[in-house]
């Protein structure tokens, strides 16, 4: 029985220890287990990162590249070209209207029987120049203009010179700084240019225009009717001027404007 008993005892014991060892295992199982489902998962984490970082770069990549093809697409060079013409167009205008500035040319005349208004003609169209003609508030008459008779108007200005103050319908040319040449036409009255002329000459300034004087006259020369206006002008480069015969022909006043190198 005590053998037994013994036998018994140590059953039991190897018994515990087997127990015990497979208690041992199935932590250690456990634990292996649980080691690779957190390797997994980290794994897992790691490649889903990964992945979702290279999307975004390869998405930032596609719009960069969507961009860059915008910008050199046909649309966008037509916008970009469409932009320099119209620039290129503006500074053309620019040069053609400073071009149209420099070089314009005036025509201003009083004319009392027609004479100088068609000598005033054939000048402009000779230069291309604008005509611009002198008309006094009160007109002439022909009874006026008879100088034989002392009583006349013209006689009367002549003989009073407070009398000459003619007012005129205009005495001023709208854009007049734009004009660098002016001719100043008119009749010879007694010697000196027609009164009427004054009053324009002494409402402008001439700084920096060539002004050249004409005049119409059946018997009378030039005279110092130049030289009188542009003293009470006092701007200006005045230039001697030419006078021309009452019946003088178009070909003869177009071949003084030519000689003139305008």
């Amino acid at each position: 029985m005590r053998k037994r008993g013994l036998l018994f005892l140590a059953a039991c014991v190897m018994a515990a220890g087997v127990l015990a060892g497979c208690s041992s295992n199935r932590e250690a199982a456990g634990s292996t287990t649980q080691e690779a489902e957190t390797t997994t998962e980290a794994e897992t984490t790691t490649e889903s990162e990964t992945t979702t970082e290279a999307e975004m770069t390869a998405e930032a990549k596609a719009t960069a590249e969507a961009e860059s093809e915008s910008e050199s697409s046909p649309a966008a060079a037509e916008e970009t070209s469409s932009e320099e013409a119209s620039a290129e167009e503006g500074n053309a205008e620019e040069e053609v209207s400073a071009e149209g500035a420099e070089g314009k040319t005036l025509v201003v005349y009083f004319s009392a029987t027609g004479n100088t208004e068609r000598v005033a003609g054939v000048i402009a169209e000779a230069t291309g120049g604008d005509l611009f003609e002198l008309e006094p508030a009160d007109p002439y008459t022909d009874e006026d203009l008879n100088y034989n008779d002392d009583n006349s108007r013209v006689s009367q200005e002549h003989a009073d010179e407070s009398l000459r103050d003619v007012e005129l319908v205009s005495a001023t040319v709208e854009g007049f700084d734009e004009y660098e040449t002016v001719f100043v036409g008119y009749p010879v009255w007694w010697g000196i240019a027609a009164w009427p002329v004054n009053t324009f000459i002494e409402a402008n300034d001439f700084t920096g225009k060539t002004v050249i004087p004409f005049c119409t006259s059946s018997s009378s020369g030039l005279g110092e009717s130049g030289e009188l206006l542009a003293e009470l002008a006092g701007t200006g480069d005045w230039q001697e001027g030419m006078r021309f015969r009452s019946s003088v022909s178009e070909e003869d006043v177009t071949a003084w404007v030519e000689s003139l190198g305008l």
